[in-house]
Formats: C-alpha cells, sequence, structure tokens
C-alpha cells in the first residue's frame, strides 16, 4: 500500500502536490524544490533546539525529529520535508557499536572486516526503530499536503563506514575487502541491503510518500567496479519497496560516470549532484527517469544576483525534462545563510510558474 493513497485506494492529500507529480513525472503548476540536509544544519532554530543534544540521541526523539523536520518547510517554505535523521541510524539500532563525533562524523568502534564480524549484523525490526513510525505519525498529521521524504543510506556506503571504521578520502580497507574477497564483500552488501529494505519499509509504512536512497560515497568506483560489486545490493533495496508505489530517488556524489547504472539500479528519480549539467546527465541517464538537482551548494555564497544567474542556468538545462525537482547538488552547507535558501525556492517557483 502506498503512502500516497488510502486503504481504500484513494489518492491522499500529497497525491497532486507538485513534488510528487515531478516524481511521476506529470506536468507541475511549478518546479518542485527541497534541499539535501535541510533538516538543520544551518537553521538557528536547529542550532537551539539540538543545543547540548548529541547527534544520534537528536534522532531517536520523535518530538525533536518532527520539529526540525518541520522547521525548513516553515521557514523556506519547500515543497517536500526530509526526515531528520542520519544514514547510520538502523546500523545503531542493531546493535552496532558507533558514534557521531561533531566535525568527524560516524566513527565505528570495531570495524567489520571478517566472516565471523558479520554475524553482528542482525535483521532490523520495526520494533528497532520505533521512534521513527512514531515521529512519522507526527509529521504525516503536521504536513498535510507536504510530502515526507524518507531515507536511508545505500549498501556500499554504509559498507564503507563499517569497513573503514568511519570516514575515509580513499577507501583502502573497503576496496581492498571488495577485490579481495569477493565473496564476504558480496554478503556483506546483501546484509546490509536487507537492513535498509527493512528501515525504508518502516519509513514508508509510517507515512513517507517517497525515499531516497544516499549512496555519498560510491563515486569512488569506476562503472565496471559499481556494476559487478555494488549494483546488485542496490537493485535488492529498490526491488524490495517497489509494491508500496513510491517514488524512489537515488543519489550520489561524485557519480556522473555511474548515472546511467544508479538509474537502472531501480530508481524513479536520480539525484545529480552539480559536476554535470542536467542535459547532458538526462542523455546518461536515459528516458523514463525524473531528474533531481542539482545547483552547487557553495553558489549560495555569492550574491543574490549570482545565486539567480546560476539557478537560471539549471532551470534551463532542465527545460527538457520529462520530470525535474529542484535541489542542490549535494547538502546544504552549515554556514548557509538561510534567507538564501527562502530566496531560491521563491526565485525557482516564480521563474517556473506555469
Amino acid at each position: 500500500m502506498s503512502a500516497n493513497h488510502s486503504p481504500a485506494g484513494k489518492q491522499t492529500k500529497t497525491y497532486d502536490s507538485a513534488f510528487l507529480k515531478a516524481c511521476r513525472r506529470e506536468p507541475v503548476p511549478h518546479t518542485p524544490v527541497w534541499f539535501m540536509r535541510q533538516a538543520g544544519r544551518s537553521l538557528p532554530e536547529y542550532l537551539k533546539v539540538r543545543e547540548g543534544i548529541p547527534m544520534l540521541e537528536s534522532c531517536m526523539r520523535p518530538d525533536l525529529v518532527a520539529e526540525i523536520t518541520l522547521q525548513p518547510v516553515r521557514r523556506h517554505k519547500v515543497d517536500a520535508a526530509i526526515y531528520f535523521s542520519d544514514i547510520v541510524v538502523p546500523l545503531k539500532a542493531i546493535g552496532i557499536d558507533l558514534d557521531i563525533k561533531p566535525g568527524v562524523g560516524p566513527v565505528v568502534a570495531e570495524p567489520i572486516r571478517t566472516r565471523a564480524d558479520l554475524a553482528r549484523l542482525r535483521d532490523l525490526t520495526p520494533d528497532d526503530v520505533s521512534y521513527v513510525t512514531e515521529a512519522m505519525g507526527i509529521l504525516t498529521g503536521e504536513l498535510g499536503a507536504t510530502p515526507l521524504i524518507g531515507f536511508a543510506g545505500a549498501p556500499f556506503t554504509l559498507a564503507s563506514y563499517l569497513v573503514e571504521g568511519g570516514p575515509s578520502r580513499n577507501h583502502e580497507n573497503t576496496k581492498a575487502l571488495m577485490y579481495g574477497d569477493p565473496q564476504l564483500w558480496a554478503d556483506l552488501l546483501d546484509r546490509l541491503a536487507e537492513i535498509t529494505s527493512a528501515f525504508l519499509k518502516v519509513q514508508i509504512e509510517a507515512g513517507a510518500s517517497a525515499v531516497q536512497l544516499f549512496d555519498s560515497w560510491v563515486g569512488a568506483l569506476a562503472p565496471a567496479d559499481y556494476r559487478r560489486s555494488v549494483m546488485p545490493a542496490s537493485v535488492k533495496v529498490f526491488e524490495s519497496v517497489a509494491s508500496y508505489g513510491v517514488p524512489r530517488i537515488h543519489f550520489g556524489v561524485g557519480t556522473g560516470e555511474l548515472l546511467g547504472l544508479m538509474g537502472e539500479a531501480g530508481a524513479d528519480v536520480v539525484g545529480v549532484d552539480w559536476r554535470v549539467p542536467l542535459d547532458e546527465a538526462v542523455r546518461r541517464v536515459g528516458p523514463g527517469k525524473a531528474l533531481q538537482g542539482n545547483l552547487d551548494p557553495a553558489v549560495l555564497f555569492s550574491t543574490p544576483e549570482a545565486v539567480r544567474a546560476k539557478t537560471r542556468e539549471v532551470l534551463d538545462a532542465a527545460a527538457g525534462l520529462e520530470g525535474h525537482i529542484f535541489n542542490l547538488g549535494h547538502g546544504v552547507l552549515p554556514t548557509t545563510e538561510p534567507d538564501a535558501l527562502t530566496r531560491l525556492v521563491a526565485d525557482v517557483h516564480e521563474q517556473t510558474a506555469r
């Protein structure tokens, strides 16, 4: 059952939203806008409610999650909310000893590098993340006709954190395992695909109108390695939620050479970072997919005139797309001026009003 339909099969309030129409490649009243990492990071009201609360704890408090998720919708008038969480939340929920260190990112106490280590990756159950169900219940009530996007980390990116023990520039341990023990690697990604699928199902069943799979680090791979060693697990995740009928978005950073394969993995919408213009991205992805993106987040530090000009470039490049969701080419940077985001939303809506 899709979150965009009621049990009786009737369409819900979010069904006719500009965001979901664009995901389905249908005509829209204006190009919809939302931002990766819009929930938090740059907003003073976010910093205030998070004060003194560690990141992972804040992801497990439904009242706080709901408030942070709603803040950018209230302030910026974006066309969709993104659930406030972190990609390592499901790993923490199944008992992996990890923490999110300020200024560093997720750090895993005991990296996973042997077959024996796989036993630590048990199945995720809805009870493990009951706070997600509770927070999404609050949010869908508050958001009304504004869609809520659920999300999860893709198997490759989760595997890289687990194998490296934290963020990595070169992914040397990850690649050593992938090339040196391909069967163990395949089994690791398959386990992570099961966990990720379960996490997305919880979100969809709690009311998410769409889901995004973040493969933040997969741009480190060549296309042949992606197809052989990563794509099967991503396909498994997308197939696991296909029956719900919610749009599935796939995004990675530095993935210009992988765009076609990422769409092939099962996404309905392919996210594009700022390195590839959308008119070139559509050629690489092929027909039958909407695209999301792709203003460089750093542009927002320039003058309003420069931001408007670069926004126009993105919109012009998107003019021939079957469906386009305006977004940044990566997440909102922490020191971004909030008013710049508010102006950007208004500008895109104004320039694309039909």
